[in-house]
């Protein structure tokens, strides 16, 4: 992109979280002995975890999001050109179309809208498309990246391989960006997949591959797995926090940055080894992050929840420099740079 290309930033966001909470010790309960509770708070990293309550649909969360993102900001839904729906697979009705469905539901009449899918990477690369349209097209100034989450619904706590999905909940999130907006600049981005674990995690059941029949329909909704444990955990060793360290040092370097200009890191919720390590090889302290200890794991969501209580807290302020990194299923790693504050 030319370096004269108009820059991109963060008008407005909104976030949808369930009143419902599955703690630690009704998880460890479930796992058939398997786990303590203070095992999973100690070494998964969760006191309690959302979990989806009556009408918390995935499309349902992602119209939440939207409107609580158009009322925290209140902005029209009308100046929305385009809506990126980030919802999972998993929601109220197969096949259709869930940012078309938002769309009609918070108003954006001038929008058109498409859904889009990288599992739990999904709101930061969609990060990067909005601001590649938003640079690239001259008839897009507003895009709302939006969606719902609950894919913590086919978890088999009985099930071993399934500890470190143990944390998986609920939750919508929302948020704007618009072409030369005044604050907040999204700068660089970079994002990498890995074409050979694609098939390594997933339902196993409930596809063209193994349809829900009689025979089967208990386990099909408790049946998200490790279809290649051994091939995943090898894989992962070998090339998963490379990958993650590549993207945010890419997304730096496109942003004329470096790791010392960091100021906030905002990332996904795993077990909190890995929490330290992150830290720990970027050279940041605990304030300068939020571990989502109250909240666990809510997918794509994860991001802007931490992004939100960073601004709660004080830790991002004006001219804090934010890394937004994330990872999933499939496999991919992303990471963007976000100047906070006047442009």
């Amino acid at each position: 992109m030319a370096s004269n290309a108009p820059h991109v930033g963060i008008v407005a966001y909104g976030l949808y979280v369930p009143e419902y909470f599955m703690t630690a010790e009704e998880v460890a309960q479930q796992t058939n002995g398997n786990w303590t509770a203070d095992a999973i708070k100690e070494k998964l990293g969760f006191e309690r975890k959302p979990i989806p309550g009556p009408g918390d649909g995935t499309q349902e969360m992602g119209v939440k999001a939207g409107l609580d993102c158009l009322r925290r900001h209140n902005y029209d839904p009308k100046k929305i050109d385009v809506i990126l729906c980030i919802g999972e697979e998993w929601k109220e009705y197969p096949l259709t179309s869930s940012g078309i469905y938002i769309q009609e539901k918070i108003g954006a009449t001038n929008a058109w809208a498409i859904d889009v899918q990288q599992r739990c990477c999904s709101q930061v690369t969609a990060m990067k498309m909005a601001k590649d349209m938003l640079q690239a097209d001259d008839e897009i100034h507003s895009v709302m990246i939006v969606g719902g989450y609950r894919n913590g619904d086919f978890v088999d706590y009985a099930n071993p391989r399934m500890s470190m999905m143990y944390n998986l909940g609920a939750g919508g999130c929302a948020m704007i960006l618009e072409k030369n907006a005044k604050r907040n600049l999204l700068l660089g981005a970079h994002v990498i997949s890995d074409g050979s674990l694609a098939r390594d995690a997933g339902c196993r059941i409930g596809g063209i591959a193994e349809p829900v029949s009689a025979a089967n329909l208990k386990q099909a909704y408790k049946s998200l797995d490790l279809l290649e444990p051994e091939h995943m955990k090898n894989r992962l060793n070998e090339v998963s926090l490379p990958n993650w360290f590549v993207c945010i040092d890419k997304a730096l370097e496109k942003s004329k940055l470096t790791r010392k200009d960091l100021g906030y890191l905002a990332v996904l919720h795993f077990k909190y080894s890995m929490h330290k390590t992150f830290l720990e090889e970027l050279g940041l302290r605990e304030d300068q992050t939020t571990y989502l200890r109250d909240f666990g794991h809510l997918g794509q969501v994860d991001q802007v929840l931490s992004l939100h209580l960073g601004l709660k807290a004080g830790k991002i302020k004006d001219g804090t420099v934010i890394t937004m990194t994330a990872a999933g299923i499939g496999y991919a790693w992303a990471a963007n740079v976000i100047k906070w504050g006047p442009a």
